[in-house]
């Protein structure tokens, strides 16, 4: 996989993209300027000894307690110690690369006053492998992810566990052996570190991507359900969705149009068929994954603009000399798009199960019963339906927004609070449920379409089909299904559904170009 460069605040959603699935991250010249101009600030602040928040002062509730100069290092390196307070299971390493990743791009932008080495220590750490232990509960969204990002900090300062190459470490152990001393905080440095929406925002960004695997798998899926029920094509039609005007209907539209081109199946049926209409399951695929995907894009825009944002406070305005307290930190836009990305992956894995329980069901389906070939004696597909029905009811259970929750901390001087971090969390969750019910779907689908033999579906479709047999058979008498299931599930998990079709077939969600830099 190719580095990615980051280009602070206008890093493009495929860059982030990249860096989650594992690519290296360079940062593109030219950063050592605003953030030496910052760092100068900082100092010119410290000098005059006034009171700015963060600088020379305590924290939160307590800040106006007044730090003396000798005391600014110790303060720094207090908040980052005292505000390690996490709880739960560590956050996978693949979205602490990219929380990592964004607090570098924010860092670099030289509005935070921290020194050219820590903005160097987080790149090293991540070229060198060195990812920190971050406890997945503990922010609330405001203030910034302070308990995540604090866990992040405080192995720069050779305290927690990082995870290397060799195995989870003591943080000093991990620094020592990669050829790092434990970072010694400036100035402002330890609130630019814990200061931010990075944890948010990585966990948003990693259900995103998912999400968008997600939503390409399960029109394929779709699809083939629709064959295998020998559905119409014409709800596809692109005339019907130029009415309804919502680009993600039309995009859905005539991606399953496409999926579907040259099918036999469609055309065994096309004529004397005394079905009027499909279920709404098949007939309003387009209006239902059109909204999901309108609602994916919106996200994928908000989360695009805060992964390019500076989230610090206070902010250190170089050119008039300045530090401004401000709410930057605050994570609202996060939390909503978190909200709007899980209302789209619970509706997604809905209308999927939908279609395993029409495809089940005999009287729906024209297909043998629970698309078995001897119904009574075996059962077929009627437990597997039963699993997509209860992971679509957990999803509903975790759908319910975020956002709209709130809770006073640090004695009523943080009294609204965003909750982002709680949105983002269960998002991959979330995604990997909805991926379980449309790996039922693609097996449920495939049988029934083998029922259609020696009828065949698209070249597309059969591509798929064939992809699935290739690793599990028709099922003829019940076995064992619990591996099928699995391994369907990983085939979608990993992305090799979406990529046994076309690229051009399925629209994308995050292809981007780079936002315009804010400096």
């Amino acid at each position: 996989m190719a580095d990615v460069q980051l280009q602070p605040g206008a890093t493009s959603l495929t860059d982030w993209r990249a860096i989650y699935h594992g690519a290296s991250v360079t940062l593109a010249t030219g950063w050592q300027a605003p953030v030496e101009r910052g760092a100068s600030t900082v100092e010119r602040i410290v000098a005059r000894g006034e009171p700015v928040y963060g600088i020379n002062t305590g924290f939160g509730k307590l800040a106006t307690v007044k730090i003396e100069a000798v005391e600014l290092g110790r303060l720094q390196r207090n908040i980052v110690l005292s505000h390690s307070v996490g709880v739960g299971e560590p956050l996978p390493q693949a979205v602490v690369r990219l929380m990592l990743a964004l607090k570098v791009a924010s860092l670099a932008q030289g509005y935070s006053g921290v020194r050219l080495t820590t903005v160097q220590r987080l790149i090293l750490m991540l070229q060198r492998g060195l990812i920190p232990v971050i406890p997945s509960q503990g922010s609330v969204g405001a203030s910034g992810d302070l308990a995540p990002l604090a866990h992040m900090a405080a192995t720069m300062l050779g305290e927690g566990e990082i995870d290397t190459v060799a195995g989870r470490q003591p943080a000093a152990i991990a620094l020592a052996e990669a050829g790092l001393a434990p970072l010694q905080l400036g100035p402002k440095e330890g609130l630019a570190l814990l200061n931010g929406t990075q944890f948010s925002t990585a966990c948003a960004l990693a259900g995103l991507f998912d999400a968008e695997n997600l939503f390409r798998a399960a029109l394929i899926t779709g699809a083939l359900s629709t064959e295998a029920a020998k559905g119409s094509d014409a709800p596809f039609d692109p005339r019907i969705s130029q009415l309804r005007l919502h680009r993600g209907q039309i995009d859905s539209a005539a991606a399953i149009q496409r999926l579907m081109a040259g099918s036999m199946i469609r055309e065994s049926h096309r004529a004397g068929d005394e079905r009027v209409q499909d279920p709404y399951c098949l007939r309003c695929q387009p209006q239902v994954m059109g909204a999901a995907l309108d609602v994916l894009r919106q996200a994928a825009a908000t989360l695009g603009d805060e992964a390019n944002a500076v989230t610090d406070n206070p902010l250190i305005f170089a050119a008039s000399d300045e530090a401004l307290s401000g709410g930057n930190f605050h994570a609202e836009p996060v939390a909503f798009a978190a909200d709007m990305i899980a209302l789209a992956v619970c509706e997604i894995g809905s209308l999927a199960e939908r279609r395993i329980a029409m495809l089940v069901d005999s009287a729906l389906s024209g297909l043998p019963a629970f698309l078995t070939p001897k119904p009574g004696l075996n059962s077929g597909f009627m437990m597997p339906q039963v699993t997509a029905a209860a992971l679509v009811s957990e999803n509903k259970q975790r759908a319910y927004p975020a956002s709209v929750d709130s809770i006073p901390t640090s004695a009523n001087q943080e009294d609204h609070v965003s909750m982002a971090a709680h949105a983002a969390r269960r998002l991959q969750p979330m995604v990997a449920n909805a991926t379980a019910i449309v790996a039922i779907e693609w097996l449920a689908a495939a049988q029934g379409c083998d029922f259609h033999a020696p009828l065949l579906s698209s070249a597309s479709l059969e591509r798929v089909r064939r992809l699935l047999r290739s690793y599990v058979p028709h099922l003829e008498d019940d076995r064992y299904l619990h591996p099928d299931i699995m391994t369907a599930t990983d085939l979608v998990a990993r992305g090799v559904l979406g990529e046994s079709v076309p690229e051009a077939a399925l629209p994308w969600i995050c292809h981007d170009t780079a936002r315009a830099a804010h400096q």
